[in-house]
């Protein structure tokens, strides 16, 4: 058995009073593939820091080795000197430079002091061949979509000869075939002997590509699985400290008349061109609507222009509770009892350096004002309630969204589109990027909304989870209704052959 290449042992780290880690030790072999799994706020991203110098020695307690030595990491530097890469979830690339530029940026070729494009964009393309990824060394990054531009972060990160590779969600903006290609690359890397640290809650995507499983709970290495010998039941099983006997748990609706209704819809998009047509579907009262499709299908682009986001009607007519509500902003939206929970938290849901009171009651202020001032008392109270229902993890209203788990700041989304006491909720793909325990929340939230007579939409990327929690499902293709499905006949199947085409009509 070869030495670890990486290990931490009984690792602390403190914020002030609150312990973020307590007692993680994990280690990591040559070649290996090792996963980190835990809930939102089980101190998964306090321990990437850590390891990448963010967090610098003396900032907390035990020890971080590499090859066996402790290793003093006093910056990002000092990390990537000893053969550490981190490729996080928010991308480090220069989006106004080509994907040559940005993969030797700091290492740029010389000759005669001058720098070698000649040199720079050759091995930019063999890098790229290197691994199949075929996108233009001269592209501009910011003309790449996301996918491809965690691509090229790989890429970059590799290009720096390191020897452990950390990947943090890497595959929450890749599309399916984005996904393939990406566990391509890290299969081969396994190869060629360079250790990967995995760190996803996709446990599909665990299982096909770890060779070990580390749990992380409440800040703590709880235990150490091989992969063949374990199953995502008992990963989930130790991440949330009970048993989970139901992933998606919808319970039985009894729909009621119909809130919103849509009828021969056909939108153009900013440059004018036909992008949604002919789109037609009702919502009723009591029931959930889920919308799929591939990437590009037109999901987005339909609950925001429902929702007086995007687009130029062209033809059609969409009511809300019998009212006509062509032409609204989003505004009119909210107040007629409409509202969307955006895929995109950070950049629509949440003003992330303010505080949890001041998300909540964003887009209500105007319910809150008493003599031309915001009730400070009564919207104290509201954002307590719901706060308390919601049950965020978090010490007070008065803590600043940006600290909080992904998790958690999408129950403060949610919570600030409760706010509103809407009649239809759009959520556009609600669990992204958090965790199992997190998930079963949302799922719950959307039961309890139905049960209230509320009306959900339910927009997602994962099959499993549109057949989990929807009465009806509506598939996508290429700005149609690719088909639609009564929750008893849908199967996995038969909602992608729909998403391709491939059926017009099913239910």
């Amino acid at each position: 058995m070869p030495e670890p290449i990486l290990q931490t042992r009984r690792i602390v780290k403190r914020f002030g009073g609150v312990v973020a880690l307590k007692n993680v030790s994990f280690d990591l072999y040559p070649g290996e593939v090792h996963a980190i799994c835990g809930e939102n706020g089980a101190g998964k991203s306090t321990l990437i820091k850590l390891l990448s110098g963010i967090h610098p020695a003396g900032s907390y307690e035990g020890e971080v080795l590499v090859d066996g030595n402790v290793a003093n990491f006093k910056s990002i530097k000092d990390a990537e000197r000893a053969g550490i890469a981190v490729i996080y979830q928010e991308l480090a690339l220069v989006g106004e430079m080509s994907v040559a530029e940005n993969l030797f940026l700091g290492a740029e070729r010389r000759r005669f002091g001058l720098i070698d494009w000649d040199v720079i964009f050759s091995q930019a393309k063999k890098l790229l061949d290197r691994f199949q990824i075929h996108i233009d060394p001269a592209a501009k990054v910011n003309t790449l979509g996301i996918g491809r531009q965690q691509l090229v972060e790989i890429a970059k990160a590799v290009g720096k000869d390191s020897r452990i590779l950390i990947l943090d969600e890497p595959t929450a903006a890749l599309t399916e075939q984005e996904v393939k290609i990406l566990l391509d690359i890290i299969r081969d890397l396994r190869r060629r002997r360079i250790a990967c640290v995995y760190i996803s809650h996709k446990l599909d995507e665990v299982f096909a590509i770890a060779d070990r499983i580390t749990v992380l709970r409440d800040g703590e290495s709880i235990v150490t699985l091989q992969t063949e010998e374990t199953t995502p039941g008992d990963v989930i099983r130790h991440m949330v400290g009970r048993e989970i006997t139901e992933l998606f748990p919808r319970r039985a609706s009894h729909p009621a008349g119909p809130l919103l209704s849509v009828k021969n819809l056909s939108v153009a998009d900013d440059a004018g061109e036909k992008f949604l047509d002919d789109i037609s579907f009702e919502v009723r009262a009591g029931e959930v609507v889920g919308i799929g499709g591939l990437m590009g299908a037109g999901r987005t682009e339909l609950l925001m222009h429902l929702f007086g986001a995007w687009g130029k009607r062209i033809a059609g007519r969409v009511t809300l509770d019998g009212r006509d509500i062509s032409g609204n902003s989003p505004t009119q939206s909210i107040r007629q009892g409409l509202v969307l929970v955006s895929e995109d938290r950070k950049r629509y849901g949440l003003i992330l350096p303010k505080t949890i009171g001041f998300n909540l009651s964003l887009s209500t202020l105007n319910r809150l004002m008493r003599l031309g001032l915001i009730d400070k008392e009564n919207e104290f109270a509201r954002n307590r309630d719901l706060f308390a229902s919601l049950r965020v993890k978090a010490p007070s209203l008065e803590t600043i969204v940006a600290q909080l788990s992904g998790g958690n700041q999408q129950k403060i989304v949610l919570g600030k589109a409760l706010m509103t006491e809407p009649k239809v909720i759009f959520l556009d793909e609600p669990t992204r990027g958090i965790d199992v325990g997190a998930k079963l929340e949302v799922y719950e939230l959307v039961n309890r909304l139905t049960e209230s007579g509320k009306a959900v939409v339910l927009v997602s990327s994962e099959l499993p989870e549109l057949l989990g929690m929807s009465d009806r499902i509506i598939m996508l293709h290429e700005g149609k209704v690719g088909g639609e499905f009564t929750a008893a006949e849908a199967t996995q199947e038969s909602l992608l052959a729909a998403a391709m085409g491939q059926v017009r009509s099913v239910a």
